[in-house]
């Protein structure tokens, strides 16, 4: 088997696929790359028996072969050229890998690719088409706001909530919840399923400038995700996702307008005064005016600003773990960001002012009971 291929073109490849590999694997056969070549084409997976993600790409070469090639090895090697053909020669019975480039030849171990792990069809699947930019801003509007209890499986992943009408994008870790909504994105049937957040993370980063279109094909167990020269195969998180609607206050009379870039930076900063367990900030306001406090009473560190806002309804304090605010507001995109509030108990709701056409950003924090009250 012998190919000739760009070694800027491999590494890229190597570099939208290689997220997936795990520095420690049950199976020693997952530290390598799978290489299969046939008619010119060279497909080239990565895998963590999870998630799969292969890459195409056109090479010269007419053979049809497969072998396993050592990831971390291959890729600290290319990393070094400058770009420059690189020809590929595998001894099918050794598996034995040579590279040659301009400058020499470096000769590696491969393995048997008939060891790698068959990917899994998706049987009696559901397909759906998404716009990549649209799928790519979904992942970053929610993957933040995922768990990562162990016990709680179903919360450390993305639940996708498809309909006729719109395609909803909810993640949660039982402090804070976004729930995102395309209304320009839409399913010929309901359905619902809970993607892990390695996958999406892979996923997000292969989207990245990415322009047409995804195509995706689920069912109870799996998901694939297929754009230009990708393909992403990963196991669903199987469980019941929490009733997220109903932890969102319907009723919330309280509405604080705010900048967004002003209030996160007095956060920040006011925060570094606040109590090493609980983060707890404490937001006053009266009228037009919102004051920003925290206090660690174990060791007298007190801070508080003061900032101009827009706010209708009752003089309001409640409190907040600013991790959690500052989570939120870095994650929002409009200059101006609305909290609508009901009670000091009860969640506060961030919205941003301004949004994309067809899109709905709804993200929600737990308030922290306050200290000294």
């Amino acid at each position: 088997m012998k190919f000739i291929v760009s070694s800027n073109a491999l590494l890229k490849g190597l570099q939208k696929i290689g997220g997936v590999l795990n520095t420690s694997n049950t199976l020693p056969i997952l530290d390598n790359f799978l290489f299969v070549l046939e008619d010119g084409e060279l497909q080239i997976s990565a895998s963590d028996l999870e998630t799969t993600i292969t890459t195409t790409m056109k090479v010269e070469g007419k053979e049809t072969g497969k072998t396993a090639i050592p990831a971390r090895l291959l890729m600290d090697t290319l990393k070094t050229f400058a770009d420059q053909p690189l020809t590929f020669i595998i001894d099918p019975k050794s598996n034995a890998v040579e590279i040659s480039s301009e400058m020499g030849k470096y000769k590696l171990a491969g393995e048997n690719g008939d060891e790698f792990p068959k990917v899994p069809e998706i049987e009696s699947a559901s397909t759906i088409k998404l716009k990549a930019d649209i799928l790519e801003r979904a992942i970053a509007k929610t993957l933040f706001a995922t768990g990562n209890d162990e016990l709680r499986p179903v919360m450390s992943g993305v639940f996708f909530e498809l309909s006729p009408e719109s395609i909803t994008f909810v993640a949660t870790d039982a402090h804070k919840l976004v729930r995102y909504i395309r209304t320009d994105a839409k399913a010929s049937q309901s359905s619902s399923f809970i993607m892990p957040k390695k996958p999406l993370n892979l996923l997000r980063n292969a989207l990245t400038g990415t322009e047409g279109e995804v195509t995706l094909d689920f069912n109870v167990t799996n998901a694939r995700f297929s754009l230009d020269g990708l393909t992403l195969v990963c196991r669903l998180i199987d469980g019941k996702y929490p009733n997220y609607d109903a932890v969102i206050p319907k009723n919330n009379p309280n509405k604080l307008t705010m900048e967004r870039s002003q209030v996160m930076n007095s956060i920040r900063r006011v925060s570094i005064f606040s109590n090493k367990t609980t983060h707890q900030v404490r937001l006053k306001v009266n009228g037009s005016e919102l004051n920003i406090s925290a206090e660690d009473m174990d060791f007298n560190n007190e801070a508080n600003e003061r900032l101009a806002c827009q706010y209708e309804g009752q003089d309001m304090e409640i409190g907040f773990n600013s991790r959690f605010i500052v989570d939120i507001l870095n994650n929002l995109d409009s200059n101006e960001v609305l909290l609508t509030m009901s009670e000091p108990n009860r969640a506060g709701i961030f919205a941003p002012k301004e949004t994309e056409e067809g899109e709905d950003v709804l993200m929600l924090v737990m308030p922290v009971m306050l200290s000294g009250n």
